[in-house]
This record gives C-alpha cells, structure tokens and sequence, in this order.
C-alpha cells in the first residue's frame, strides 16, 4: 500500500511540474499574441503533418524490429507497428514520457520468453535515435553560431525562465530519485556484461551501425518535417534559410523532451521554444505557437493507439 501511495504522488508530481510549466511559459509571453499565432496555423497543412507521423510510426516499429532480431528475437512488421501506436500513445498521456515504452518492452519480453533481451532491444532502438538527435543538434547548434543566427544579446532575456525551469527540474529530479542510485549500483557489475554484449550485437557492429543511423536520421525527418508542414502552415517558411533555422530550433525542442519529468515534454518543449526562439531573433509566441501545436498534433496522431490499450498479448511468431 505504501508503495502505490508512492507511486501515485510521484505521478502526481510529475502531473503539477507539467501544469508549473506551462503556467510558467504563458505567463512569460504575450498570451493575445500567441493566441493570433496559434491561429495563423492552416488546417490544410495538418493532412500531410499526421501523413508523416504514420511515416514515422512505420520507420519506428522497423527499427525496434530489426534491433530485436539482432538480438534473435522475433517480432513481426504488423505486431511491432501496433505495439508501437499503443506505446506512443501511453507516452502522450501518461506523465514521463517512457512508460509506453516499458509498456512495450514488457508485452514483447512476455510473449518472447526473453524479457531482458526484449527490454535491451527497446532500450538500445531508442539509445540509436538519440544519438542521431544528439549530433543533429550539435551540428544545428554550431550552424546556428557560424552563420550568426543565434544573438548573444538576446540570451540573457530568456535566462530566468531557463534558471526556472532549471530549478524546478532539479527539485523534482532529487524528489523522484532518492535511493534510486543506491539500488541500481547494487545490480550494475553482473548486468553491465549482458549489456556490453547486446549493444554489440544490435548497435554497434558492421553492417548494423549504418542501418541503425540511416533508419534513426529518417525517423528524426519525419519528426522535423512535422514542425516544417506546421511553420510552412503558419507562414513561416519564406525562405530556405527560415526553413533551415526551423529545422535546427525544432531539433534543439526534440532533445529538450529526453528529458522524463513531465507528461509528452508538454512544459519544457514550450519553455525552450520561449527561449530559443527570441535567440535567433523571431518572437517567442513563434516557437511557442509551434511547440503547442507539435504537441496536440502528435497527441492527436497517437489515438490509434487508444484500441490496443485493452488489447491482449502480441502474438510474435
């Protein structure tokens, strides 16, 4: 009893750190503002922006595939794209943004037998995307300075919303992790093998690395491609240095929602664009306009997912 009551006030605090957030973000810029920017966006453009998310859910469930049988595991094309709808969506509406993933994982390792070959293989098809997203944003960042994008003047209009959200992350990350190290050091030595040997198989070996990093860079297209049909959508996009700019700002709000204290990055995605987008000289209700409508339309995007929340075990071979 005493763990689900601890359980269940840590959801709730990740529920309010997202409510601070957002609260915060909005309060930091002009609302009437950011509602006319909001409003700029064409329904029109919506239909190919949820085209390129069933893209990226295909190009998804491809990738946890083929990782998974690296690691001799089977799961065919059908169950992992349903399986991956189902885990997205449980990422869009539960706090923390992974536990569609664990979600996943679990439902995969129980029909398998291997549940810890199946935990790797999700842990690893995501370690594969976030590294592509880690040097597209390093490369994004330094085209941003080099081409003087990026006015060092602006940064310190956005630094106490950063110190905020910076302080309240920290706080929340303490409360959610007390003796959290101390457990997982206990079980490290014996699992670093297993692990060091599937990271190996799935990831790091030839011919397996280029396709890992081919099929990641075309997952991360889909997600960007969803900012530009949003910004070309808004008007934003009248050149292709704009298109350029959007594409290095929307990869900096993608690696922002790595990060698990709130519920789909909804809070953080907001706050970075508050930030980012005044840094390059555009409004902040720009980026903000567009984060808020990446976020309703990818929540939209997952609903699919909502008639395998009851759905039984996959079925694997």
């Amino acid at each position: 009893m005493a763990d689900l009551n601890t359980r269940q006030a840590r959801l709730a605090a990740r529920w309010l750190f997202t409510a601070l957030l957002i609260g915060l973000v909005v309060w930091s810029v002009d609302g009437s503002e950011l509602w006319q920017e909001l409003g700029r966006i064409s329904p029109i453009i919506l239909l190919p922006a949820f085209a390129l998310t069933v893209l990226q859910v295909a190009l998804s469930a491809w990738r946890w595939r083929y990782t998974v049988e690296r690691l001799g595991l089977s799961l065919p094309f059908g169950v992992a794209v349903r399986e991956y709808y189902l885990a997205t969506f449980l990422n869009q509406v539960l706090p923390g943004g992974v536990l569609g993933d664990v979600n996943r994982a679990w439902r995969h390792g129980r029909e398998a037998g291997e549940r810890l070959s199946a935990v790797h293989g999700v842990a690893i098809e995501r370690l594969s995307g976030q590294l592509v997203l880690a040097l597209v944003v390093a490369v994004s960042v330094l085209w941003l300075f080099q081409t003087g994008q990026f006015a060092p003047r602006s940064i310190d209009d956005g630094l106490w919303l950063v110190s905020g959200i910076l302080c309240l992350a920290v706080a929340l990350w303490l409360a959610l992790t007390s003796g959290m190290f101390e457990r997982l050091l206990e079980r490290l030595a014996a699992y670093l093998r297993h692990l060091r040997r599937d990271l190996f198989r799935s990831l790091l070996r030839w011919p397996v690395l280029p396709v890992q990093v081919g099929s990641s860079l075309l997952v991360l297209a889909s997600y960007l491609g969803v900012f530009l049909c949003l910004a070309w959508g808004a008007g934003y996009l009248n050149s292709l240095e704009a298109a350029a700019v959007i594409i290095a700002l929307g990869s900096i709000l993608l690696l922002s929602m790595v990060v698990p204290l709130t519920v789909a990055g909804w809070g953080i995605r907001e706050g970075a664009a508050a930030v980012l987008w005044p840094m390059v000289g555009l409004p902040a209700e720009q980026g903000v306009a567009l984060s808020v409508g990446y976020g309703a339309l990818v929540l939209v995007s997952s609903l699919p997912g909502m008639a395998f929340v009851f759905a039984g075990k996959p079925r694997v071979a």
